[in-house]
Protein backbone atom coordinates (compact mmCIF):
# COMPACT_ATOMS: atom_id res chain seq x y z
CA UNK A 1 0.00 0.00 0.00
CA UNK A 2 1.27 3.48 -0.87
CA UNK A 3 2.08 5.76 2.08
CA UNK A 4 -0.51 8.32 3.10
CA UNK A 5 0.30 11.44 1.01
CA UNK A 6 -0.53 13.58 4.05
CA UNK A 7 2.34 11.93 5.92
CA UNK A 8 4.99 11.59 3.21
CA UNK A 9 8.27 13.07 4.49
CA UNK A 10 6.45 13.49 7.87
CA UNK A 11 4.47 16.26 6.21
CA UNK A 12 1.81 16.84 8.87
CA UNK A 13 4.32 16.62 11.72
CA UNK A 14 6.60 19.13 10.02
CA UNK A 15 3.70 21.47 9.24
CA UNK A 16 2.67 21.46 12.92
CA UNK A 17 6.27 22.09 13.99
CA UNK A 18 6.50 25.10 11.66
CA UNK A 19 3.26 26.53 13.04
CA UNK A 20 4.32 25.97 16.65
CA UNK A 21 7.73 27.54 16.10
CA UNK A 22 6.22 30.51 14.30
CA UNK A 23 3.67 31.25 17.01
CA UNK A 24 6.30 30.85 19.72
CA UNK A 25 8.61 33.33 18.01
CA UNK A 26 5.91 35.89 17.19
CA UNK A 27 3.73 35.94 20.29
CA UNK A 28 6.16 38.29 22.00
CA UNK A 29 4.67 41.24 20.13
CA UNK A 30 1.31 40.50 21.76
CA UNK A 31 2.85 39.90 25.18
CA UNK A 32 4.70 43.20 24.93
CA UNK A 33 1.39 45.01 24.43
CA UNK A 34 -0.13 43.30 27.48
CA UNK A 35 -0.28 39.84 29.07
CA UNK A 36 -4.03 40.02 28.40
CA UNK A 37 -3.39 39.99 24.63
CA UNK A 38 -1.89 36.51 24.88
CA UNK A 39 -5.44 35.15 24.91
CA UNK A 40 -5.69 36.04 21.21
CA UNK A 41 -2.68 33.87 20.49
CA UNK A 42 -3.76 31.03 22.78
CA UNK A 43 -7.16 30.74 21.10
CA UNK A 44 -5.50 30.59 17.68
CA UNK A 45 -3.05 27.91 18.83
CA UNK A 46 -5.97 25.70 19.82
CA UNK A 47 -7.49 25.99 16.35
CA UNK A 48 -4.16 25.34 14.63
CA UNK A 49 -3.60 22.10 16.51
CA UNK A 50 -6.19 20.16 14.50
CA UNK A 51 -7.41 19.75 10.95
CA UNK A 52 -6.63 17.62 7.94
CA UNK A 53 -3.80 19.84 6.58
CA UNK A 54 -5.26 19.47 3.09
CA UNK A 55 -4.22 22.92 1.85
CA UNK A 56 -0.55 22.52 2.80
CA UNK A 57 -0.64 19.01 1.37
CA UNK A 58 -1.95 20.20 -1.98
CA UNK A 59 0.64 23.00 -2.07
CA UNK A 60 3.38 20.47 -1.29
CA UNK A 61 2.21 18.02 -3.94
CA UNK A 62 1.70 20.80 -6.45
CA UNK A 63 5.37 21.59 -5.94
CA UNK A 64 6.35 17.91 -6.17
CA UNK A 65 4.19 17.40 -9.28
CA UNK A 66 6.83 19.29 -11.27
CA UNK A 67 9.57 16.86 -10.23
CA UNK A 68 11.08 19.35 -7.77
CA UNK A 69 12.76 17.84 -4.70
CA UNK A 70 11.22 18.66 -1.30
CA UNK A 71 12.93 21.10 1.04
CA UNK A 72 12.26 23.04 4.23
CA UNK A 73 11.24 26.14 2.30
CA UNK A 74 8.25 24.50 0.59
CA UNK A 75 7.11 23.08 3.93
CA UNK A 76 7.13 26.54 5.50
CA UNK A 77 5.40 28.13 2.51
CA UNK A 78 2.75 25.41 2.54
CA UNK A 79 2.25 25.81 6.30
CA UNK A 80 1.31 29.47 5.81
CA UNK A 81 -1.96 28.27 4.26
CA UNK A 82 -3.02 26.94 7.67
CA UNK A 83 -3.11 30.51 8.97
CA UNK A 84 -5.25 31.54 6.01
CA UNK A 85 -7.54 28.58 6.71
CA UNK A 86 -7.78 29.57 10.38
CA UNK A 87 -8.81 33.09 9.38
CA UNK A 88 -11.50 31.72 7.07
CA UNK A 89 -12.87 29.32 9.69
CA UNK A 90 -13.00 31.96 12.43
CA UNK A 91 -14.75 34.56 10.30
CA UNK A 92 -17.04 31.94 8.74
CA UNK A 93 -18.17 30.82 12.20
CA UNK A 94 -18.92 34.43 13.13
CA UNK A 95 -20.98 34.99 9.98
CA UNK A 96 -22.86 31.71 10.42
CA UNK A 97 -23.35 32.07 14.16
CA UNK A 98 -21.80 28.62 14.66
CA UNK A 99 -21.44 27.39 18.23
CA UNK A 100 -18.71 24.80 17.73
CA UNK A 101 -15.67 24.05 15.63
CA UNK A 102 -13.92 20.67 15.77
CA UNK A 103 -15.90 19.71 18.83
CA UNK A 104 -14.92 22.82 20.81
CA UNK A 105 -16.54 26.25 21.20
CA UNK A 106 -16.05 28.40 18.11
CA UNK A 107 -13.62 31.26 18.74
CA UNK A 108 -16.34 33.88 19.14
CA UNK A 109 -18.19 31.61 21.59
CA UNK A 110 -14.96 31.03 23.51
CA UNK A 111 -14.49 34.76 24.06
CA UNK A 112 -18.17 35.17 24.84
CA UNK A 113 -17.71 32.55 27.58
CA UNK A 114 -14.63 34.40 28.88
CA UNK A 115 -16.71 37.58 29.16
CA UNK A 116 -19.55 35.73 30.86
CA UNK A 117 -17.27 34.03 33.38
CA UNK A 118 -15.56 37.30 34.30
CA UNK A 119 -18.82 39.18 34.68
CA UNK A 120 -17.58 42.11 32.60
CA UNK A 121 -19.76 44.98 31.44
CA UNK A 122 -21.39 45.12 28.03
CA UNK A 123 -22.57 42.42 25.68
CA UNK A 124 -20.79 39.05 25.99
CA UNK A 125 -21.86 38.20 22.45
CA UNK A 126 -20.54 41.49 21.05
CA UNK A 127 -17.24 40.99 22.88
CA UNK A 128 -16.94 37.48 21.48
CA UNK A 129 -17.57 38.58 17.91
CA UNK A 130 -15.14 41.49 18.18
CA UNK A 131 -12.38 39.32 19.64
CA UNK A 132 -12.92 36.60 17.01
CA UNK A 133 -12.64 39.12 14.17
CA UNK A 134 -9.30 40.22 15.63
CA UNK A 135 -8.03 36.64 15.97
CA UNK A 136 -9.01 36.01 12.35
CA UNK A 137 -7.20 39.17 11.27
CA UNK A 138 -4.14 38.07 13.24
CA UNK A 139 -4.19 34.71 11.44
CA UNK A 140 -4.44 36.44 8.06
CA UNK A 141 -1.53 38.72 8.93
CA UNK A 142 0.60 35.81 10.09
CA UNK A 143 -0.16 33.87 6.91
CA UNK A 144 1.56 36.65 4.95
CA UNK A 145 4.46 36.81 7.38
CA UNK A 146 5.14 33.07 7.31
CA UNK A 147 4.97 32.91 3.52
CA UNK A 148 7.35 35.86 3.17
CA UNK A 149 9.74 34.43 5.78
CA UNK A 150 9.72 30.87 4.42
CA UNK A 151 13.19 31.28 2.92
CA UNK A 152 12.08 31.32 -0.72
CA UNK A 153 14.19 33.16 -3.26
CA UNK A 154 12.92 36.51 -4.50
CA UNK A 155 11.74 34.92 -7.76
CA UNK A 156 10.02 32.02 -5.96
CA UNK A 157 8.27 34.35 -3.54
CA UNK A 158 7.13 36.66 -6.35
CA UNK A 159 5.57 33.74 -8.20
CA UNK A 160 3.96 32.41 -5.02
CA UNK A 161 2.58 35.81 -4.03
CA UNK A 162 0.92 36.28 -7.41
CA UNK A 163 -1.12 33.12 -6.73
CA UNK A 164 -1.61 33.83 -3.04
CA UNK A 165 -3.00 37.31 -3.62
CA UNK A 166 -5.56 36.02 -6.12
CA UNK A 167 -6.50 33.19 -3.76
CA UNK A 168 -7.25 35.60 -0.90
CA UNK A 169 -9.44 37.79 -3.10
CA UNK A 170 -11.33 34.76 -4.43
CA UNK A 171 -11.90 33.50 -0.90
CA UNK A 172 -13.34 36.82 0.27
CA UNK A 173 -15.58 36.96 -2.81
CA UNK A 174 -16.78 33.43 -2.12
CA UNK A 175 -17.50 34.22 1.52
CA UNK A 176 -19.56 37.23 0.49
CA UNK A 177 -21.47 35.23 -2.13
CA UNK A 178 -22.28 32.66 0.55
CA UNK A 179 -23.55 35.39 2.86
CA UNK A 180 -25.52 36.95 0.01
CA UNK A 181 -27.24 33.72 -1.01
CA UNK A 182 -28.31 33.03 2.58
CA UNK A 183 -29.93 36.46 2.63
CA UNK A 184 -31.56 36.12 -0.79
CA UNK A 185 -32.86 32.57 -0.29
CA UNK A 186 -34.22 30.43 -3.16
CA UNK A 187 -30.71 29.89 -4.51
CA UNK A 188 -30.50 27.89 -7.74
CA UNK A 189 -28.11 24.94 -8.09
CA UNK A 190 -26.03 26.99 -10.53
CA UNK A 191 -25.68 29.86 -8.06
CA UNK A 192 -24.85 27.43 -5.25
CA UNK A 193 -22.17 25.75 -7.38
CA UNK A 194 -20.60 29.16 -8.03
CA UNK A 195 -20.46 29.82 -4.28
CA UNK A 196 -18.66 26.56 -3.54
CA UNK A 197 -16.24 27.14 -6.39
CA UNK A 198 -15.05 30.43 -4.92
CA UNK A 199 -15.60 29.81 -1.23
CA UNK A 200 -14.05 26.36 -1.11
CA UNK A 201 -12.89 24.65 -4.30
CA UNK A 202 -10.36 27.23 -5.38
CA UNK A 203 -8.73 28.00 -2.05
CA UNK A 204 -8.85 24.43 -0.75
CA UNK A 205 -7.31 22.65 -3.73
CA UNK A 206 -6.76 24.57 -6.97
CA UNK A 207 -4.84 27.57 -5.66
CA UNK A 208 -2.66 25.64 -3.16
CA UNK A 209 -1.66 23.37 -6.06
CA UNK A 210 -0.95 26.40 -8.23
CA UNK A 211 1.04 28.05 -5.44
CA UNK A 212 3.28 25.04 -4.89
CA UNK A 213 3.82 24.59 -8.62
CA UNK A 214 4.57 28.31 -9.03
CA UNK A 215 7.33 28.06 -6.45
CA UNK A 216 8.80 25.26 -8.60
CA UNK A 217 8.47 27.51 -11.67
CA UNK A 218 5.91 25.34 -13.48
CA UNK A 219 4.86 26.50 -16.93
CA UNK A 220 1.28 27.43 -17.82
CA UNK A 221 0.52 24.06 -19.40
CA UNK A 222 1.39 22.33 -16.13
CA UNK A 223 -0.67 24.84 -14.13
CA UNK A 224 -3.63 24.24 -16.45
CA UNK A 225 -3.50 20.51 -15.67
CA UNK A 226 -3.46 21.21 -11.94
CA UNK A 227 -6.38 23.62 -12.33
CA UNK A 228 -8.43 20.99 -14.19
CA UNK A 229 -7.76 18.51 -11.41
CA UNK A 230 -8.11 21.03 -8.57
CA UNK A 231 -11.37 22.70 -9.56
CA UNK A 232 -13.19 19.43 -10.20
CA UNK A 233 -11.90 17.86 -7.01
CA UNK A 234 -12.52 21.04 -4.99
CA UNK A 235 -16.18 21.08 -5.96
CA UNK A 236 -16.52 17.38 -5.20
CA UNK A 237 -14.87 17.97 -1.82
CA UNK A 238 -17.33 20.71 -0.91
CA UNK A 239 -20.33 18.70 -2.11
CA UNK A 240 -19.24 15.92 0.26
CA UNK A 241 -18.90 18.55 2.99
CA UNK A 242 -22.45 19.73 2.27
CA UNK A 243 -23.79 16.20 2.72
CA UNK A 244 -21.89 15.86 5.99
CA UNK A 245 -23.26 19.22 7.13
CA UNK A 246 -26.77 17.77 6.92
CA UNK A 247 -26.32 14.07 7.66
CA UNK A 248 -23.02 13.89 9.58
CA UNK A 249 -22.88 13.14 13.29
CA UNK A 250 -21.12 15.35 15.87
CA UNK A 251 -18.45 12.65 16.19
CA UNK A 252 -17.76 12.92 12.46
CA UNK A 253 -17.92 16.67 11.95
CA UNK A 254 -17.24 18.22 15.35
CA UNK A 255 -20.52 20.14 14.97
CA UNK A 256 -24.12 19.39 16.00
CA UNK A 257 -26.12 17.10 13.70
CA UNK A 258 -27.81 19.00 10.89
CA UNK A 259 -25.81 22.16 11.57
CA UNK A 260 -26.08 23.41 7.98
CA UNK A 261 -29.87 23.20 8.28
CA UNK A 262 -29.77 25.20 11.50
CA UNK A 263 -27.59 27.84 9.86
CA UNK A 264 -29.79 28.02 6.75
CA UNK A 265 -27.03 27.12 4.31
CA UNK A 266 -28.12 27.53 0.68
CA UNK A 267 -26.11 24.54 -0.48
CA UNK A 268 -26.25 22.73 -3.82
CA UNK A 269 -28.11 19.98 -1.96
CA UNK A 270 -30.83 22.33 -0.73
CA UNK A 271 -31.05 24.13 -4.07
CA UNK A 272 -31.37 20.81 -5.92
CA UNK A 273 -34.08 19.59 -3.56
CA UNK A 274 -35.98 22.86 -3.93
CA UNK A 275 -35.76 22.60 -7.73
CA UNK A 276 -37.62 19.28 -7.58
CA UNK A 277 -40.76 21.36 -6.91
CA UNK A 278 -42.13 19.21 -4.09
CA UNK A 279 -44.68 21.30 -2.22
CA UNK A 280 -44.12 19.30 0.97
CA UNK A 281 -40.33 19.65 0.86
CA UNK A 282 -40.43 23.35 -0.05
CA UNK A 283 -42.86 23.99 2.80
CA UNK A 284 -40.58 22.22 5.26
CA UNK A 285 -37.58 24.20 4.00
CA UNK A 286 -39.56 27.42 4.32
CA UNK A 287 -40.56 26.59 7.89
CA UNK A 288 -37.37 25.16 9.33
CA UNK A 289 -34.29 25.96 7.23
CA UNK A 290 -32.26 28.59 9.08
CA UNK A 291 -34.12 28.21 12.38
CA UNK A 292 -31.40 28.50 15.07
CA UNK A 293 -33.73 26.76 17.55
CA UNK A 294 -34.73 23.91 15.22
CA UNK A 295 -35.55 20.73 17.13
CA UNK A 296 -33.91 17.35 16.59
CA UNK A 297 -37.27 16.07 15.35
CA UNK A 298 -37.53 18.77 12.68
CA UNK A 299 -33.93 18.16 11.63
CA UNK A 300 -34.89 14.54 11.03
CA UNK A 301 -37.95 15.65 9.05
CA UNK A 302 -35.78 17.83 6.83
CA UNK A 303 -33.21 15.06 6.39
CA UNK A 304 -35.94 12.63 5.32
CA UNK A 305 -37.47 15.23 3.00
CA UNK A 306 -34.15 15.90 1.29
CA UNK A 307 -33.63 12.17 0.81
CA UNK A 308 -37.13 11.71 -0.59
CA UNK A 309 -36.55 14.17 -3.43
CA UNK A 310 -33.60 12.24 -4.83
CA UNK A 311 -31.39 15.30 -4.32
CA UNK A 312 -28.91 13.33 -2.21
CA UNK A 313 -28.52 10.77 -5.00
CA UNK A 314 -28.00 13.63 -7.45
CA UNK A 315 -25.22 15.06 -5.29
CA UNK A 316 -23.54 11.66 -4.98
CA UNK A 317 -23.64 11.34 -8.76
CA UNK A 318 -22.05 14.78 -9.12
CA UNK A 319 -19.33 13.86 -6.61
CA UNK A 320 -18.50 10.71 -8.58
CA UNK A 321 -18.46 12.55 -11.92
CA UNK A 322 -16.28 15.38 -10.61
CA UNK A 323 -13.86 12.96 -8.95
CA UNK A 324 -13.58 11.04 -12.22
CA UNK A 325 -12.92 14.31 -14.06
CA UNK A 326 -10.14 15.15 -11.60
CA UNK A 327 -8.52 11.74 -11.93
CA UNK A 328 -8.61 11.94 -15.72
CA UNK A 329 -6.75 15.27 -15.55
CA UNK A 330 -3.98 13.55 -13.57
CA UNK A 331 -3.18 11.31 -16.53
CA UNK A 332 -1.29 14.19 -18.12
CA UNK A 333 2.37 13.24 -18.69
CA UNK A 334 3.42 16.57 -17.19
CA UNK A 335 2.67 15.24 -13.67
CA UNK A 336 5.58 13.48 -11.95
CA UNK A 337 4.54 9.82 -11.33
CA UNK A 338 4.95 9.76 -7.54
CA UNK A 339 3.02 13.01 -7.25
CA UNK A 340 0.34 11.62 -9.56
CA UNK A 341 -0.23 8.70 -7.21
CA UNK A 342 -0.27 11.00 -4.17
CA UNK A 343 -2.79 13.32 -5.81
CA UNK A 344 -4.90 10.31 -6.81
CA UNK A 345 -4.98 9.16 -3.18
CA UNK A 346 -5.81 12.67 -1.99
CA UNK A 347 -8.74 12.76 -4.41
CA UNK A 348 -10.18 9.58 -2.93
CA UNK A 349 -9.58 10.76 0.65
CA UNK A 350 -11.21 14.15 -0.03
CA UNK A 351 -14.38 12.72 -1.57
CA UNK A 352 -14.95 9.48 0.33
CA UNK A 353 -14.37 10.92 3.79
CA UNK A 354 -16.86 10.86 6.65
CA UNK A 355 -15.52 13.84 8.59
Amino acid sequence: MSPNPLDEQDLRIRIQAVLDDFVHSHRGALDEASPDASELCDSLVGLLSGGKRLRPAFAYWGYRSTGAAPNDEIIKAAASLEFLQACALIHDDVMDGSDTRRGKPAIHRHFQNVHDAAGWQGSPEGFGVGAAILVGDLALSWADTLLCDAGLTFAELSRAKSIYDVMRAELMAGQYLDLLEQARQNTTPTQARNVIRYKSAKYTIERPLNLGAAIANADQAHQDVLTSYGLALGEAFQLRDDLLGVFGTPEQTGKPAGDDLREGKQTVLVATAREKNSDVVNELLEQHLGDPAISAQNIELLQEALLSTGAVDDIETQISALTHEALIALESPTIEPNAREALRQLAIMATQRNS
